[in-house]
């Protein structure tokens, strides 16, 4: 048949143009031709030829702005004109299926053409800015108006009406051109780009302009938008380098934090004034007028995605529908007879809308289209719910931090608010509404798509649909129940986790002790019992999880089971394929909001939980409004960001003077007075009492008295944190002028308070910036603080000296050096004002009196600078200038030292007493090697042992391969596969073969039942009798089993999963655990205790709870998958050649997608940490940042953290989308090409319906799979973390000697015979001690010493086989120690170690952890410590209580309990390794007392720190650089002018 545009009816009439050309049909096609190829005509020379030269003069780095006005209502209408056209096209080729009329769908494909030239057209001329060339376009919308204007008045001329679906198509194309017209008539009418003398300049928005805005979901065009087309370069690029946090950048503006907070703060704020009788606002009002239009625009989506979503089955139908009717009319050979009469007008036919959608083929095409704007809107809306979760997360954050810097002290000191509830209201609280948020539109929707589609199953099925959706309803209590069942064990699990964590923490502190008593394996077991407790929880958690999988798996086959049973007996009807498949399509559809429903009743009841206590918090008290330094703080989040904080705080100084002029009363020469005060810490109480003193300028002031007589709370009072009940605290200006006011505005940071407090309060940053603080860095300035605080030695042992991080996240220093840091951070700041809380607290003589020397007499007074001091240093009253004694609360005494010589002579007098003991003290210490020595000797300690880890780590990074790319693909491909293998022979090969088996089973038979049903329904087509009743009912009782058994299996698989992860979990803990406390005591040495932490807590809990389900979810979906291509497959063989380009665009999209996801999820967490710590570190240094006037610095790095936390979820978050929009295109592709392969083919209408419905859950699945796989590629490096530690060597706990062959009283005498001993704590170390020889008798004492560094304390550990003795040996009682197996050797040796440990549990516990000894024996053993009657006096005796670290005994009586543990255990041999380092006098007396008379017939070596301590011993062995130089009695070395041990004696070391 010839082709022909006007069709080959040569006879026909229709063609004449006898009654005007217009009339010719033809011709009128033919005219709505020009305008298409005029556009195209026009526009690719433009597209081509390079206009694109010619761009806008604005440089920006962004090729998104978006210039021109009624941008998305154009996109919106450019698709709509889209779809119609493809609705014209396909009519028209319906229509044409008798004769080759090409006009009928030629001008509607050149319409398309056109439509998508116009929108690439506009695209580059917008980002280009050059809207002259938009001219094009206005002629095009005009023309192409005109003309199916035409159009439609000839249709209308020959009386065709709605009817007639061409009628209706280009009525809607004149709407739309026409609509398209007034667009493009708007941009002209705002840009004046033409008919206008001055074109409107533009600029392009700020967030554009700003070159670290990386995220552009705001900016980009709707196609992008909806498509996430702009983070190609950002996942593609990932491939090839990491995601950093400089290449995801800064968030727009109107999405950060601040911007957030301002609006919600605004509406609570308006509430708060509206409300009557002082009722506090709502939160959930003041959240609905902030981000209502979001969630509203959200839900708007959900709905258009929940409506579309029932396309899917309901064009199954009607594909399986006509492919099932045998007698359907073929119009490709006969043509109806109405084609000659009613709708034969112009010589063509015009079909109605349901002639059309009676085509397969066209059907098919609609699926694809309602399944790719039903993804789109469902991710759209996903997304924009994610954006205002995260967004509100943000701007509570803001709220609570700001409610924090204004809290009341009194709040926190007296435990009406905790650090340990403001860290939940910040970890979890916003989090939880943030994910109610995520699911909110869940709540409106779900009713809807439920009642939809119970009403499509009723078109369908008739009252056997209501008995399926019953089963559905009714079970879904159940779901409920078990998602609360599972959220009260989590919560116990967590319990126990902490529990056990807690145990696993005092063990790895305390681990030394543990190894060297031979006690690990008793520890270790305690442990084991906690987590067999935490087990039991997790199993029983397993099982409501794996009943969770399993009901949300059996629901529906139980809802199809009992529908078409019930269909097949009840109904008269026969249940066609299109039924069936469709109504399996439909069930599907309505067990996710009935599964989902369970999971957002939960989160809306946690949400109103937490509303509730953010509510609580935002109402508690805050710190009094009569502060002088509260002004500042009311303003300081309402002010643009962007201006000084120096001018901000001057300004805000400025309003108060102002607004509080008798705060500035002159009252002479001194700077602060407090008149008639009383102030309270909250209680009814007055803590301060008539209080009435003066703080002199330019001066020293010393306040003193008793322990809790007051001193800090008159510091705190002054500074406005106390309560005032009565009374003023006047601060008043250096210059003593009211009137001058400008100059207190410029002096401004000359009175905010540069204040120390008594408890150490550091950041979670370097030691410069935590010395700095804020200030700017002065070297000149910074140096002389370093020198006055004797920070400099300190500085020098750090490894990246004072760049180190200090606090959580870095390097834990001593109290001493902390206090050094923040008496520093005092001294640096460039203020009037300095209160030094008791500084002196943690340090020792010497750094006391140089602070007091060099830092507040020479630093602070040589500046004139204004110094408030409190210290029990007696000694320093003599330096000070003014001196306030208080006693309970009130003032005692105020003025000179000579005044209160004068007039006081009593409590002078008591001074004096008080400080001649102090000046006892001094010559103790003096004599002793000094605390801060000690203290840096642990710290050179620590690092000393990680420099050969950090050398060995250099190495193994420089035998990397050479390029990068290696490296990722590497660790991406070969670790998880890798790690997975080794978690799953964790589990168990018989868990994991019932797993894979059950798997296989469970998918085979769930395939087996939709065949079944497809050979069911297809049965009987041409006999409907009662014969064929009886023959259709006979496929039920298989059908029956089929579903039984596909439940028994879903409950199967759902527990062998969960209960793999359980083995898996209980195998790698318990592994972890023994290596751990079975690793030599080097690999606690370099390996820091926070990374051994994490591997006990945060990565023991990824296993024991998210691999299992994300293992499931994997396989569930991979094997969903897997059939559902299978089936398509089996169906339609020609669709595995379209699979092959599918599965290449899968490939790339996951493989992409994972590197990426990778990056940005650890981005997210690693960002998480900061913002937290920030938070925390806030809270607990809330007075020092007050006094400092810092808050605005405080709040401005929290709103950074929060953005860049944010910035990193967001962007995880459009990769899902990104993933997710690409999984469900490829999903519709494969859902299309499943469909139009069916249709080719003609193959059997039973087996199309089970294909399609099968085509239909990839698209579900298809992104699950990747995102589970990307998932368990994070967590999968949680295994590879434990398992890199389950290679660690562990200690040779066998010896060569049986433990048979070692006496039972071993060692008897306690000789010691040291034989040309070499030791080294490792095997790429120096060795520390070298060819050492020594003989020590039985009972004898002997004294170790040397300076520091020399190998004492590395001898003691040889002793106890604790270090690689690679030379020579140590025999005690005729024994080589190294032979010995280890638990032998440590349990019959003593030792007490410098630092006291005691484990939390009972007295009892810490001395008799074996449970061997009597009660009598341990009355002996306190007794004998001088313990016994402290402890009687404990409740339960020696079962009372010892806490964490015990904390609640001083640190004398915890070295006390030491050395009653060393006496419980009956060894001849003791050591001392510097014992009484960390003592006071009396309790190194006591010590020294017991050593001589209850372990007088015992060996004793005493590794000493103190020379004189030893001057009794009865041999003295001297190191020096890890060789013995020096063996002699005390009295023979002494008598040796030139020996290093009277050198040592000489000067105290």
């Amino acid at each position: 048949m010839a082709l022909s545009f006007c069709g080959n009816d040569r006879g026909s009439k229709a063609y004449s143009v006898d009654k005007g050309v217009l009339d010719n049909g033809c011709f009128v096609d033919a005219l709505n031709l020009v305008p298409h190829v005029f556009l195209l005509f026009i526009t690719f020379p433009i597209l081509f030829i390079g206009w694109g030269s010619q761009s806008s003069k604005v440089q920006i780095h962004h090729n998104t702005w978006l210039h021109f006005p009624g941008h998305n209502l154009r996109w919106i209408l450019t698709f709509t004109l889209l779809f119609v056209h493809v609705c014209e096209i396909a009519e028209g080729i319906v229509s044409n299926t008798w004769s080759n009329h090409l006009h009928l769908f030629m001008p509607a494909l050149m319409g398309f053409i056109a439509a998508t030239t116009s929108v690439v057209y506009y695209h580059n001329i917008e980002t280009a800015n050059f809207p002259k060339l938009l001219l094009a376009l206005f002629i095009y919308w005009i023309l192409a108006f005109i003309t199916k204007m035409i159009k439609l008045w000839k249709f209308a001329e020959a009386s065709l009406g709605v009817q007639q679906l061409r009628f209706c198509i280009t009525a809607l194309l004149v709407v739309l051109y026409g609509l398209l017209m007034a667009v493009e008539i708007n941009v002209i009418r705002v840009r004046k780009y033409v008919f206008f003398a001055n074109p409107q300049r533009v600029k392009p928005p700020e967030d554009l302009q700003d070159l670290g805005v990386r995220f552009l979901q705001p900016f980009v065009n709707l196609l992008s938008k909806a498509t996430y087309w702009w983070m190609n370069p950002l996942i593609i690029g990932a491939h090839k380098r990491p995601i950093e946090l400089k290449k995801i950048g800064k968030l727009p503006i109107a999405m950060r934090a601040l911007t957030n907070y301002m609006r919600l703060k605004d509406s609570y704020e308006e509430q708060r004034k509206c409300q009557l009788n002082n009722k506090s606002p709502s939160i959930w009002k003041s959240m609905y007028r902030a981000f209502g239009g979001s969630i509203l625009l959200s839900s708007t989506f959900r709905y258009m995605a929940d409506l579309l979503g029932f396309a899917g089955p309901l064009c199954i139908s009607g594909i399986v529908g006509h492919l099932d009717n045998s007698t359907e009319i073929d119009r490709t050979n006969k043509p109806d007879v109405r084609t000659e009469t009613a709708n034969m007008t112009f010589g063509v036919y015009f079909m109605s809308s349901t002639e059309l959608l009676q085509n397969t083929s066209v059907l098919a095409v609609l699926l694809f289209l309602a399944l790719v704007l039903q993804r789109t809107f469902l991710q759209a809306s996903y997304y924009v719910t994610i954006e205002t979760g995260i967004n509100l997360r943000g701007a509570l954050l803001a709220m609570i931090y700001n409610k924090i810097l204004r809290l009341s002290t009194s709040n926190m000191s007296m435990g009406e608010m905790t650090l340990g509830q403001i860290n939940n209201l910040v970890a979890i609280e916003t989090n939880q509404l943030m994910w109610f948020l995520f699911l909110c539109p869940n709540l409106w929707a779900m009713p809807v798509q439920i009642i939809m589609g119970v009403i499509l199953l009723y078109y369908l099925l008739g009252n056997s649909a209501l008995i399926g959706a019953g089963v559905i309803l009714l079970l879904a209590p159940v779901q409920y129940l078990i998602a609360t069942k599972l959220a009260d064990t989590q919560k116990s699990t967590l319990d126990y986790s902490t529990d056990r964590l807690k145990k696993t923490t005092e063990i790895l502190k305390g681990i030394k002790l543990l190894k060297l008593y031979a006690w690990d394996n008793i520890f270790c077991d305690r442990v084991e019992e906690t987590r067999e407790k935490e087990l039991t929880s997790l199993k029983t958690f397993a099982l409501y999880t794996s009943m969770s999988i399993f009901m949300n798996a059996a629901i529906p086959i139980a809802a199809v089971l009992a529908t078409f049973v019930t269909h097949a007996y009840v109904e008269e009807v026969r249940l066609s394929p299109a039924k069936a498949f469709a109504s399996l399509a439909l069930f599907h559809i309505l067990v996710t909001p009935l599964f989902l429903l369970s999971t957002v009743v939960r989160f809306a009841v946690k949400a109103l939980v937490s509303v509730q206590k953010l509510s609580e918090f935002l109402q508690s008290d805050e710190i009094g409004d009569d502060s002088w330094r509260n002004t500042e703080m009311s303003m300081s989040l309402e002010v643009e960001m962007k201006r000084s904080y120096h001018v901000h705080s001057a300004l805000c100084w400025f309003v108060s003077i102002i607004l509080n002029p008798l705060v500035f009363v002159c009252i002479g020469e001194c700077l602060i007075q407090v008149n008639d005060g009383f102030f309270t810490w909250g209680s009814n109480l007055s803590t301060l009492s008539d209080i009435n003193i003066r703080i002199p300028t330019g001066q020293l002031t010393m306040i003193v008295g008793q322990v809790g007589c007051g001193k800090s709370s008159l510091l705190l009072a002054m500074l406005g944190e106390m309560q005032t009940t009565s009374g003023k605290v006047y601060w008043i200006p250096s210059n003593g002028k009211q009137n001058r006011q400008e100059e207190v505005v410029l002096n401004i940071m000359r009175y905010s308070v540069a204040y120390a407090a008594q408890k150490s309060w550091l950041l979670n940053a370097t030691v410069e910036e935590n010395i700095t603080f804020g200030s700017p860095f002065n070297k000149q300035r910074y140096k002389a603080v370093i020198d006055a605080c004797s920070l400099q030695p300190d500085i020098d042992l750090l490894p990246f000296g004072d760049q180190t991080e200090i606090g959580e996240r870095g390097i834990n220093l001593s109290g001493g050096q902390r206090q050094r840091i923040c008496v520093a951070r005092a001294l640096y700041q460039n203020t009037n004002i300095v209160f030094l809380d008791d500084p002196f607290s943690a340090l020792d003589i010497h750094l006391s009196d140089h602070l007091m020397q060099e830092g507040i007499l020479k630093f602070l007074q040589d500046d004139k600078r204004t110094v408030v001091l409190v210290t029990h240093k007696l000694q320093y009253l003599i330096h000070a200038d003014w001196i306030i004694a208080m006693k309970d609360g009130s003032l005692l005494r105020e003025g000179t030292l000579k005044d209160i010589q004068t007039h006081d002579v009593e409590l002078y007098e008591h001074w004096k007493t008080l400080m001649n003991r102090q000046d006892q003290e001094l010559e103790k210490e003096t004599e002793m090697e000094s605390q801060t020595t000690l203290e840096r000797k642990t710290l050179r300690r620590a690092f000393y042992s990680r420099e050969a880890k950090n050398q060995i780590d250099d190495e193994d990074e420089g035998n990397c391969p050479s390029t990068f790319q290696h490296y990722i693909s590497s660790f991406l491909l070969l670790i998880p596969w890798k790690m997975c293998c080794r978690y799953l022979s964790s589990g168990g090969f018989l868990m994991v073969f019932l797993m894979v088996s059950s798997k296989l089973a469970k998918h085979s038979v769930m395939v087996a039942i939709d065949y079944w049903l497809a050979a069911w329904t297809s049965s009987n087509q041409s006999l409907w009798s009662s014969l064929g009743v009886l023959q259709h009912r006979s496929y039920v009782p298989v059908f029956i089993i089929l579903c039984g058994a596909a439940i028994a299996l879903c409950l199967i698989t759902s527990l062998t999963v969960e209960f793999l992860g359980v083995a898996a979990a209980t195998n790698l803990h318990h592994n972890l655990l023994n290596k751990i406390i079975h690793a030599p005591i080097r690999f606690f040495d370099v390996t820091p205790l926070g990374q051994i932490l994490n591997r006990f807590s945060a990565d023991t809990n990824i296993i024991d709870q998210h691999i299992p389900q994300t293992l499931e979810s994997l396989t569930r979906s991979t094997l969903l998958c897997l059939s559902a291509i299978g089936v398509i497959a089996f169906v339609t063989p020609s669709f595995l050649i379209a699979l092959v380009p599918l599965a290449v665009a899968f490939y790339f999209i996951q493989k992409y997608f994972r590197v990426a996801s990778k990056d940005l999820q650890d981005l997210d967490d690693s960002t998480q940490l900061p913002l937290l710590c920030h938070f925390s570190e806030t809270a607990e240094g809330l007075t020092t940042i007050r006094a400092f006037r810092h808050e605005a610095r405080f709040k401005q790095r929290m709103l950074e953290l929060t953005d860049t936390n944010d910035t990193a979820y967001l962007f995880l978050s459009a990769a899902n989308r990104w993933l997710e929009v690409r999984t469900d295109y490829l999903g519709a592709v494969i859902v299309l090409t499943a469909a139009v392969a069916a249709i080719w083919t003609s193959s059997q209408s039973g087996l199309v319906g089970l294909g399609l419905t099968y085509a239909l859950t990839v698209t579900n699945y298809l992104n699950w799979v990747v995102r589970n796989l990307a998932d368990l590629e994070v967590q999968m490096a949680a295994v590879k973390k434990v398992n890199s530690f389950l290679s660690t060597e562990s200690e040779n706990y066998e010896g060569s000697m049986d433990v048979s062959q070692v006496p039972e009283d071993w060692p008897q005498h306690g000789e010691i015979k040291i034989q040309d001993l070499c030791v080294r704590y490792d095997t790429m170390l120096k060795p520390v001690l070298k060819h050492v020889n020594a003989h020590i008798n039985p009972g004898q004492k002997v004294g170790i010493c040397g300076r520091t560094g020399s190998g004492k304390s590395s001898l003691s550990l040889a002793f106890f086989n604790m270090v690689d003795v690679f030379e020579g040996k140590i025999v005690i009682d005729g024994i080589d120690i190294c032979k010995l197996p280890l638990q032998t050797l440590r349990s019959r040796l003593s030792i007490i170690l410098q630092d006291p440990v005691l484990f939390s549990g009972s007295i009892r516990l810490n001395l008799d952890p074996e449970c061997t000894c009597t009660d009598d024996r341990l009355w002996e053993a306190l007794e004998i410590a001088q313990l016994k009657n402290m402890v009687k006096a404990l409740p339960g005796g020696l079962d009372a209580v010892v806490t964490e670290g015990g904390e609640n005994f001083s640190v004398g009586q915890r070295q006390l309990f030491c050395l009653a543990r060393a006496f419980v255990r009956k060894s001849s041999i003791l050591i001392m390794d510097e014992a009484t380092a960390s003592i006071d006098m009396a309790t190194e007396n006591i010590l020294q007392k017991v050593v001589m008379t209850a372990f007088a017939d015992r060996t004793v070596v005493t590794i000493a720190h103190l020379v004189s301590s030893i001057l009794e011993a009865e041999q003295v062995l001297v190191f020096a650089s890890g060789t013995l130089v020096e063996s002699d009695s005390a009295p023979n070395l002494l008598a040796q002018e030139d020996s290093l041990f009277s050198i040592l004696v000489r000067t105290h070391k």
